[in-house]
């Protein structure tokens, strides 16, 4: 597995580095075909609990699959462990979802690659995140599992039906709707 640690206000030492490299590192015990991890390391102030170390892992898997993982605490082992556990947590699930549909021979797998969502958070009017991310086909199904993987609310794709961006986001309901733009 390629892995990319990025600290943006702290410096990372070599036995830090080694302590995340040794931890994510075991996530391909549970499956082999993730590709690669980005790791972010950042430290932030808070008032009521001082320095907190805060760890985002996106692990990039077998046909684009994403899964992600954010934790915090005051220590960035804790904080490396915890995520580490999420992280095991949704490739456990998501290997067992993959070796269900492997069972059913009846129904065709279709090749479609999922894509990360594009986001921009705003604080006080200012976009302070832009992510970007090729739009690539898949069916409905394929766009809710993937959203459900990452534990987004919304989710944008290429329906691979009709060759148009769309939105999936789950309803405050429990359900999930969908955003279909409509050409003039």
């Amino acid at each position: 597995m390629d892995l990319t640690i990025t600290s943006r206000n702290h410096k990372l030492s070599e036995k830090q580095r080694d302590y995340i490299e040794e931890k994510l590192g075991k996530l391909m015990r549970y499956d082999d075909q993730l590709g690669s991890a980005k790791v972010e390391i950042s430290t932030e102030q808070r008032a009521n609990q001082g320095e907190v170390h805060r760890v985002q892992v996106t692990l990039v898997g077998e046909h684009g699959v994403i899964l992600r993982a954010e934790q915090a605490a005051a220590d960035l082992r804790e904080a490396t462990d915890r995520v580490q556990d999420v992280l095991q947590r949704q490739v456990t699930r998501y290997k067992d979802k993959r070796e269900r549909k492997r069972r059913k021979a009846d129904q065709v797998e279709t090749a479609a690659a999922p894509v990360a969502v594009g986001t921009a958070e705003e604080d006080d009017g200012q976009i302070v995140r832009v992510k970007e991310f090729a739009l690539k086909p898949m069916f409905s199904e394929e766009a809710i599992e993937q959203m459900d993987l990452l534990g987004h609310t919304f989710f944008v794709f290429r329906d691979a039906q009709n060759s148009r961006v769309s939105v999936v986001y789950r309803r405050r309901d429990g359900q999930y709707g969908m955003i279909v733009p409509v050409e003039d």
